[in-house]
Formats: C-alpha cells, structure tokens, sequence
C-alpha cells in the first residue's frame, strides 16, 4: 500500500560523511509538494518533540468551500448553515436559491453578514451569491479580539452602574448593539480555532499552540456568556426604569465594581500568569458568589411581595453569574499557565 496522508511507516536513519545523519522523504510526499532535488525544506522541532518538514515554497493558498442549496434546506435553517460553515473556516459559501426566494434569502445573508466578521458578497447571480472571507485567519490576534470582547462587556457595566448614581438611561441603549459586537467576535475567534487547528501555517502567524487556541476559545466564551448577563441586567433596566431607585445601594449593585476589579486582574494575567494572583482573584470571586447567594435568600425570607423583589432577584443572579463565568475565566488562564510550564520527557520503559 502506497504511503498517503494519514498513513505512517518507519523509515531508518543513514549515517552520512561520518558526522551527518539523514532520512529519506517518502516519493509520494515529494511529488505532491512538486519538489525537485537541491529544493530546500524548514524543519522544526516541535514542543513535543517532533520534527515538522514543510516546504519553503509551501503557502496557504487552499481554499476551502461551503455550498448550500437553499431549496433543500430545512426551513429556517439558512442562517445556521451559514454560521456552521463560518465557524468550520469556509473561505468561500455558495448559496443556490430559486429566484422566488431571492428577497428572502438576501435577509438572511444580510443578518449573516452582520453577525461575522470579513465576509463580503463578491458575487450575485438570480440563482447563487457567494459569498467570501476577505482576511486571513492568522491576520486578527486572537488576544486582541478577547481584549475588545473584555472592554464591551465592562463598559456596559460601567454604564450599568452609572445610573444608580444619577446617570441618563441613555447610556445603555445601545446594549444590543454592544453584546452583537461580542458575539461576533466569539465566532470570529472560533472560527480562528478552528483553522488553527487544521493549519500549522496559521498557528505560526498568530504564534500561538494548537492547545492555545483551544484554551482562547474556551476564554471567549466565558466572556460571551457574561455579557448575556450583563445585556439581561441592561434590558431590565430598561424595560422599568423605576426600578432603580429600589435597587439603589441593594447586594448585587454593590458587588458590580467588585465583580468588575477582579475580572481586570484575571485579564492582565492572559500576559503575565501569576497564580498567586490568579487564585486570589478567583478568591474574591467566589466570596462575591456566596455574598449574593445570602442576599437572594433572606430577600426571599422576608416575603415581601413588591414589583422590585423580582427584579432585584433577577439581577442578584446575573451578578452571581458574571462571579461564576469569571471564576471559570480564571481557570481556563491556570490551565494555560500550566500547560505552558509543563516539561515533557521520554519515559523510561
């Protein structure tokens, strides 16, 4: 059987001018590459200890391709593909549709094109437009999408808390917006991810481990799922503005800048991953948890039946949940410290 990508076979080490050793490339690996000999080739060894052979002349330029027949479709269900083929790193998606359902589907690209990040209409036909990705995905540092995901969330907070002291609701209409913005720069660093996974040529540009990559999607998440909280805190709001003058000076109100100072230190330690300040951030978080989880409970012993004893509820468990996903936040950063600490050696047999 001929040696084909996923196939392995052992190979012997020669013994070359007395000083050079040498291994010989399998022909089929050769020929697909078009290499000729006197080409020349990189080779890196890997944390793990492999050895990597690429060559020089080797550049990302495989395209990958998502076609979709919105006629078969499931009803509904185009936006979703179109977000599945996103995240799994399409290049290009084709969508075929009847012009009967033009209208339509121009909709849901639309939606699609404002929850992604890159994607243009490069061309449109009265049966298909495709649509494609105009950045590479090694050109975004995935920490700088994480940091912008971090300063939307904490600026609605910040807003959030400005209106217990005088503040013009005003400040928060654009919540929405803002929390839009942070779910598409999780698909953004999903969809990274997932690339990176596949292209060692993308985990070079963004200088960042296939493990990395995975532990910086598991970041972002937690981010997103804060800023679900922090958009149901905002909508609340906005929803009865009378409720602030209730919920002046009440538990969850004043554990926000706590909440909000030890999710800052857990951002500064993405660079500098001390664990002694990791823990203790987490610490904080955790005390908050059980602060609030008190404040729910004898607020439901006193039994007091009013329009605000819901809403003051509802808000304490958002609160509780920001303390919950940060402190997860934090774990996925240990997780990163130690991988990146660990040592690796052969073990003796």
């Amino acid at each position: 059987m001929g040696l084909g990508p996923g196939n392995h076979e052992v190979r012997k080490l020669q013994l070359t001018g007395g000083s050079t050793f040498t291994v010989s490339l399998p022909k089929p690996w050769v020929v697909k590459n078009n290499l000729l000999p006197r080409d020349s080739i990189r080779v890196d060894w890997r944390p793990s200890g492999a050895l990597r052979i690429t060559p020089l002349n080797v550049e990302d330029h495989t395209m990958s391709q998502a076609r979709f027949n919105h006629e078969t479709l499931p009803q509904n269900s185009l936006h979703d593909h179109l977000m599945g083929a996103y995240i799994s790193g399409a290049d290009l998606i084709v969508v075929d549709f009847s012009p009967a359902h033009k209208q339509k589907l121009q909709a849901e690209v639309r939606h699609f094109l404002r929850s992604t990040r890159g994607f243009e209409i490069i061309d449109e036909t009265e049966k298909n437009i495709a649509l494609k990705c105009l950045f590479k995905a090694g050109d975004m540092p995935l920490h700088a999408s994480l940091n912008r995901m971090y300063l939307q969330l904490t600026s609605l907070i910040r807003d959030i808390s400005s209106l217990f002291e005088g503040g013009d609701i005003d400040f928060i209409a654009d919540a929405h917006e803002r929390e839009a913005e942070v779910d598409a720069l999780l698909y953004l660093i999903e969809r990274q991810a997932r690339i990176l996974l596949d292209s060692h040529l993308v985990a070079t540009r963004l200088k960042l481990s296939r493990v990395q990559g995975l532990e910086y999607a598991n970041l972002a998440r937690a981010l997103e799922r804060m800023m679900d909280h922090a958009y149901k805190i905002s909508a609340l709001i906005l929803e009865d503005p009378d409720i602030l003058t209730h919920l002046v000076g009440m538990g969850p109100v004043r554990q926000l800048p706590e909440w909000q100072s030890a999710l800052k230190e857990l951002m500064i330690n993405i660079r500098t991953r001390d664990s002694e300040r990791i823990e203790l951030a987490r610490g904080d978080l955790k005390t908050l948890q059980q602060t609030l989880l008190e404040y729910e409970h004898n607020l439901m012993q006193q039994h007091r039946q009013n329009k605000w004893m819901t809403s003051s509820i509802r808000m304490s468990e958002s609160v509780r949940r920001l303390c919950a996903y940060s402190r997860d936040f934090g774990e996925v950063l240990l997780n990163m410290m130690i991988s990146a600490e660990m040592t690796r050696t052969l073990e003796e047999v």
